[in-house]
């Protein structure tokens, strides 16, 4: 208390001077108008500065929700597209008809969001782990796709992880097509330059031109078709010469890849289960 005492002996001119300033600024801006509509106007901005931060910093941190989101819907609208586009033609005058068709071809998917825990593309063989599971659905041989197109096959999962075989792998041979035409391949990489694979044995026959979309051709349990998965960059001969090898520039950039969604299809394991049946009898 004595301390208390001495402080205010020794500040009290402060004091009075801090309370008499106080009650001048009080006086100033409640009977004055124009005073009082500055101080509203700074209070009223200062406020809003605040707030506005407040929503960046809450943005800020709810984007890798919102990304994993746009993933999903991006995914979707992707292989909506795609189907659409084959069924133009006839359904051209029929919106509602347009409607259904995409509906029921995605009546029999389900997208499973997941983000990369581990990543590499230096490598000639390399590999994705990501933190989804068979807890969460996620099976061997299922095909996983990220916001921008393919990214590769289940190939191991346990309980809450996921290893994925990319493109970026020389194990990798996915069946892919050109968008518009039956005319289809072994999509491949050299190992050389992550953005870019190589679409193997199309036909000599077959015509297309530099820029043509190359999607998955749907002749697999892994993939639907119609999954965007790059551009036709430059044209070339196969080894033997009697198909054309297409420099394919990937829609996926794997170097910057983070939230992918696997793709589980309702009948994906009775057909797998009826492949390795008859792989089994053509073997005996």
């Amino acid at each position: 208390m004595r301390a208390l005492l001495e402080f205010i002996a020794k500040y009290y001119h402060w004091m009075i001077f801090v309370a008499l300033e106080g009650i001048s600024l009080w006086l100033l801006f409640q009977f004055n108008r124009y005073q009082h509509s500055l101080w509203l106007t700074a209070v009223t901005e200062t406020v809003s500065r605040a707030h506005e931060a407040e929503v960046k910093a809450l943005r800020y941190l709810t984007l890798g929700t919102v990304n994993e989101q746009l993933t999903r819907r991006n995914n979707i609208l992707e292989y909506n597209l795609a189907e659409a586009l084959r069924e133009i033609e006839i359904l051209s005058h029929d919106s509602t008809g347009t409607e259904r068709l995409q509906a029921d071809r995605m009546d029999g998917i389900e997208l499973i969001s997941a983000k990369v825990v581990t990543n590499s593309v230096m490598r000639r063989d390399n590999l994705i782990t990501i933190n989804a599971g068979i807890a969460d659905g996620v099976r061997e041989e299922m095909g996983v796709v990220c916001g921008t197109g393919l990214v590769g096959i289940v190939l191991l999962s346990s309980e809450h992880f996921s290893i994925v075989l990319p493109l970026l792998n020389s194990r990798s041979h996915i069946s892919c097509r050109l968008r518009g035409s039956d005319f289809f391949g072994h999509l491949t990489w050299d190992g050389v330059n992550p953005l870019y694979a190589q679409l193997d044995d199309i036909p000599r026959h077959a015509r297309f031109n530099i820029g043509d979309i190359v999607e998955t051709s749907g002749f697999s349990s892994v993939f639907p078709s119609g999954i965007f998965v790059g551009k036709v960059e430059a044209i070339g001969n196969s080894d033997d010469g009697l198909s054309y090898k297409l420099r394919v520039h990937l829609a996926t950039d794997f170097a910057t890849l983070q939230d992918v969604c696997v793709i589980a299809q309702q009948f994906q394991p009775e057909v797998r289960e009826l492949e390795h049946q008859a792989d089994s009898l053509m073997r005996q």
